[in-house]
């Protein structure tokens, strides 16, 4: 579920590692499907103007294909603030959850907060930890650094590299865009997304769509959808971030298309669209 956790289930399989290792590599990643690391960044979760959870003492939580997820000490949380409910949900891999309101003030949000008191043997380390589902907070902090949708992944590398390629953009045969000066951004997982800048886009055929949209490795993005010659409209097919978050500023104020709804030449080779939740 998109900018929250989920108690759910997924397949996988455990897995050992043995032997020596260099002890210059890294660390080898925990392969259980239910992994915790410790991460030492101060995360604060605000709620109706307070404080309620406040932490240098979080858990990463991975589990596989769901988003990762902060599990906060029981001790570094409001629990004055909080409220034990009959709701209860079974998870195979970590145990039997309990969950509890937040009430500051005049605002609830029910069932916003669990805990697994007495998790399976393979994450008995979330035991006297608790989580929040991300969008009942009202704002989330990674030190003094407000962040959106869902916990950082460690993991996840997004690089943005100026490239000489010859990009096109075209649908039905229109050209909508064509330059010799994107930026290419490469996000782990995703298609290659190519940013253009402005003045080699036809703006003649894009018109401001309400749509907005927060990632939290790229920042806030606005949307633009197509108008074709025959009444043609494909609805939020390209997007710009005004503002990029500090670490990816070479895509600030660039443009990019949907690989899935556009048909995109990179050198004269047409690229096939992928198959994604944005198809």
């Amino acid at each position: 579920m998109s900018g929250t956790t989920s108690t759910g289930t997924s397949t996988g399989s455990i897995a050992t590692e043995t032997g020596e290792r260099d002890p210059f590599s890294p660390r080898p990643r925990d392969l259980r499907p239910v992994r915790t690391e410790p991460n030492g960044r101060r995360i604060r979760v605000f709620f109706n103007g307070q404080v309620i959870a406040d932490s240098i003492r979080t858990l990463y939580v991975f589990e596989t294909g769901h988003l990762p997820v902060y599990y906060f000490p029981r001790a570094d949380v409001r629990f004055d603030l909080l409220t034990p409910t009959d709701h209860h949900t079974r998870c195979p891999r970590k145990g039997d959850a309990s969950y509890f309101t937040i009430t500051v003030g005049d605002r609830s949000a029910e069932n916003a907060v669990w805990a697994y008191p007495d998790p399976i043997p393979d994450v008995a380390e979330l035991a006297d930890h608790v989580a929040f589902y991300w969008d009942s907070a009202d704002a989330w902090y990674e030190e003094d650094e407000e962040v959106f949708v869902h916990p950082r992944d460690p993991y996840k590398r997004v690089d943005a590299l100026p490239s000489s390629r010859h990009v096109e953009v075209r649908v039905g045969g229109e050209l909508l865009a064509d330059t010799h000066h994107p930026t290419l951004l490469f996000e782990t997982g995703l298609p290659i997304r190519y940013y253009l800048p402005k003045l080699d886009v036809r703006w003649d055929r894009l018109t401001p769509a309400p749509t907005r949209t927060r990632c939290p490795y790229k920042g806030e993005a606005r949307y633009w959808s197509y108008e074709g010659p025959d009444g043609t409209r494909i609805d939020d097919i390209a997007w710009s971030y005004a503002e990029s978050v500090p670490e990816i500023p070479k895509i600030a104020g660039l443009v990019a298309f949907f690989n899935e709804r556009v048909d995109l030449t990179v050198d004269g080779v047409r690229q096939p669209r992928p198959g994604t939740p944005w198809s």
